[in-house]
């Protein structure tokens, strides 16, 4: 049987100079025994696992709210594909996969319901008090929210995870490590492909209308469809060429930056003023403009700003009548107005709850004939 120090013995043997070493971790904030056959970072992949907030995404919406279909990308399966991603790059260019996975599978415990809709709400509901950001929130979740233990808040995490999380707001920092740079990129490669994907399969998009965006033109003719008519195999085939050919640029072109930079250490990365982990200037251009492409066609498409205007009467409603009225939160979280905000506590509850459970709250003190309908 392997030991923690037989584990990180490999990984010193195996990773590249400028990968991030578990044996080098930064520790905790609060001094606990590391495990005797897990290392460091896989102790972390094991408590991000076992949250209740990783569990509710589940529930939670990408794009399309959870109750719009049985196959539309949800927030869990968003978070399992970036870590797909994020795994596979990682061992492609040496770096820990493990803190890669970890990062990956804590990056979204933040968002609220209904996805960026959502999040939007909740930040102008705390204008003034601090205001709402799903990465703000994730940390804030695996610091404090989360309390598996009664000696300590939150999970414990190396501060290696918790500076992954990170993904904004850096003042001092420094750029991340390669790892959680890693989980930036395959975050945004991840949901690009995905939200083409769904937004075709929903009718939303077109094959025709994606034909005039470059990225989509040069990917019909790698796979070799020349009609206007897409079918569900050919879709399904775009869909894989799409993540082979953005996985391989990513990781191609990462890998001469890499070079380039003459990193010999991870404390080297972070002490560079720019991020290594990139895509080739080709298809950073192409991402550009399919970024663009989908904000103006699928996330502003009328059907979307229907589920937009529902997120918002829906959370609005629920804030100002917790705030309201806060005998009505549940007792750990009434527990808490004691010494905390109570805007922050009702906001940290709202961001906790999947659409459905949040739509069932609303159903359950609005009166029936004032109902939001589901769209």
């Amino acid at each position: 049987m392997l030991s923690r120090a037989d584990l990180e013995a490999r990984e010193a043997q195996t990773l590249a100079p400028y990968a991030t070493l578990s044996r080098n971790a930064r520790g905790r904030e609060y001094a606990e025994a590391e495990s005797a056959t897990r290392t460091a970072f896989q102790k972390d992949r094991d408590r991000v696992l076992h949250t209740t907030a990783f569990r509710r995404l589940e529930a939670k919406t990408q794009v399309f709210l959870n109750a719009s279909g049985d196959h539309y990308r949800t927030r869990l399966t968003h978070t399992l594909e970036v870590q797909q991603v994020a795994r596979s790059v990682a061992l492609n260019l040496g770096l820990n996969e493990t803190l890669a996975e970890t990062v990956a599978l804590a990056h979204d415990l933040g968002h609220p319901p209904f996805g960026h809709a959502g999040e939007r709400v909740l930040n102008a509901l705390m204008i003034g008090q601090g205001g709402f950001d799903h990465n703000t929130q994730a940390r804030r979740i695996v610091s404090v929210l989360e309390q598996p233990k009664p000696h300590y808040r939150g999970l414990n995490l190396t501060l290696d995870t918790l500076d992954g999380l990170n993904k904004h707001s850096r003042a001092g920092l420094g750029p991340p490590s390669l790892e959680a740079q890693l989980v930036d990129a395959a975050d945004a490669l991840a949901y690009t492909a995905h939200d083409l994907d769904d937004g075709l399969r929903s009718g939303l998009l077109t094959h025709p209308q994606l034909l005039e965006l470059p990225l989509w033109s040069e990917l019909a003719g790698r796979v070799g469809i020349t009609g206007p008519v897409l079918s569900e195999g050919q879709r399904r085939a775009m869909h894989r060429e799409l993540l082979g050919w953005l996985i391989s640029d990513l990781t191609a072109a990462s890998d001469v930056a890499i070079t380039d930079s003459g990193v010999d250490s991870a404390a080297a990365v972070q002490a560079l003023p720019a991020r290594l982990i990139t895509y080739s200037p080709y298809l950073r251009g192409l991402l550009q403009e399919t970024g663009v492409f989908l904000r103006d066609n699928l996330y502003r498409h009328w059907r979307v700003e229907m589920q937009v205007e529902q997120a918002s009467r829906v959370l609005t409603t629920l804030f100002h009548a917790f705030v309201g009225r806060p005998s009505m939160l549940p007792p750990q979280f009434r527990e808490r107005t004691e010494s905390e905000q109570l805007t922050r506590v009702v906001c940290d509850y709202l961001a906790g709850m999947t659409d459905r459970y949040a739509l069932d709250m609303h159903g359950s003190i609005v009166p029936p004939t004032h109902h939001t309908p589901q769209f």
